[in-house]
């Protein structure tokens, strides 16, 4: 029968991460579970992204963030993981969905798509990007709707309406613009969010 692990660390994102380095300087018995790729909702970010945070913010593992400009973009963030957990040799099993997490006596049995596992603990590091926000309305299931956003190229000379008035639609939006699409931003209020960043909301009310 398999030994019990001390702790299983459910996710693969920088949390996950940051948490594996942590049990294995401890010298624990440890394992990473990602449903997909290394860092999956950040290799889901629109493929232009630049992060609202510094990279002195988001190192890790006591280990520099070296980013071109003062914020990193996605694919400065991908290569930085990728380096952290090579170098750090984590434990890290990819697209093992947990399926299910059952408590025995003592310990947690922790069944995914791949196997079964048992563990003293269990450690949720989910994430939340990649659970889309649904409206729950008439027609957002039709092909043309979207829940993710990539790069603005598939819409081009195409009419595009980006639901939301926070960062992330704002961004979109002003992208789009940029690149030519026309653009309507719908917004539930009587105004573009006060949450809106500083560098971002005067482009786009003008």
């Amino acid at each position: 029968m398999q030994a019990a692990l001390d702790v299983l660390i459910i996710g693969g994102g920088p949390t996950g991460i940051n948490i594996g380095i942590a049990a294995k300087a401890a010298q624990l018995n440890y394992i990473i579970l990602e449903k997909g790729v290394l860092v999956n909702s950040i290799y889901h970010f629109p493929s232009n992204m630049t992060f609202f945070s510094t990279s002195k913010l988001l190192e890790i593992g006591n280990t520099p963030f070296i980013s071109h400009g003062e914020k990193p973009t996605r694919r400065e963030a991908l290569e930085y993981y990728r380096r952290l957990v090579n170098s750090k040799n984590l434990a890290v099993h990819y697209y093992e969905e947990v399926l299910k997490v059952n408590q025995l006596e003592g310990l947690y049995e922790v069944i995914t798509n791949k196997s079964s596992y048992l563990t003293h603990a269990v450690v949720l590091a989910t994430g939340y990007y990649d659970t889309p926000n649904y409206l729950h309305v008439e027609g957002e299931s039709l092909p043309k709707v979207k829940h993710y956003y990539d790069n603005p190229h598939p819409y081009l000379g195409q009419k595009v309406l980006v639901v939301g008035a926070r960062n992330s639609a704002a961004q979109v939006a002003l992208e789009l613009y940029h690149k030519g699409v026309e653009v309507t931003l719908v917004v539930r209020g009587n105004a573009i969010s006060d949450k809106v960043k500083y560098w971002i909301k005067p482009d786009l009310e003008k």
